[in-house]
């Protein structure tokens, strides 16, 4: 299984998210991309992914191969994360054939429905889901 997780800005959501996946998906083929340096360096740090990748360029061709797509909601949303996604690497995520996980963040002029601002039962579900995608397609 192919998951590409992809993160901006200080990358402590992809970092969680990493750390999560390797932990309840051993076994996974996960690539990380960081839409800057930083993002990068801190998913990096988690020691969890299998490839790491910077930049526009590497979220396009990443999107391609995916099989789960994992990240803020922002990553499918032109300009989002404060001008980091752009609207090639929107259109990468969202015109995938991969299945997205997507979650939802108050951030950045956005307001999702029903999410309160940093809830870890986002994450939990989010992993839930994920463990539930590995089981149906192991």
């Amino acid at each position: 299984m192919n998951i590409l997780i992809i993160d901006g800005q200080g990358g402590r959501l992809g970092r969680k998210l990493l750390e999560s996946i390797r932990k309840a998906c051993p076994d996974a083929n996960i690539t990380a991309v960081g839409t800057n340096s930083m993002a990068t360096e801190n998913m990096m740090n988690s020691n969890c992914a299998n490839q790491l990748a910077t930049g526009e360029n590497a979220v396009i061709v990443a999107c391609r191969t995916a099989q789960i797509i994992v990240g803020p909601f922002g990553i499918a949303t032109a300009d989002a994360l404060l001008g980091e996604i752009s609207p090639a690497m929107a259109n990468a995520v969202a015109s995938s054939a991969a299945y997205r996980v997507l979650i939802p963040m108050n951030l950045c002029n956005t307001y999702v429905a029903g999410v309160a601002k940093g809830s870890a039962a986002i994450l939990e579900d989010a992993m839930n889901h994920i463990r539930e995608l590995m089981e149906k397609y192991a």
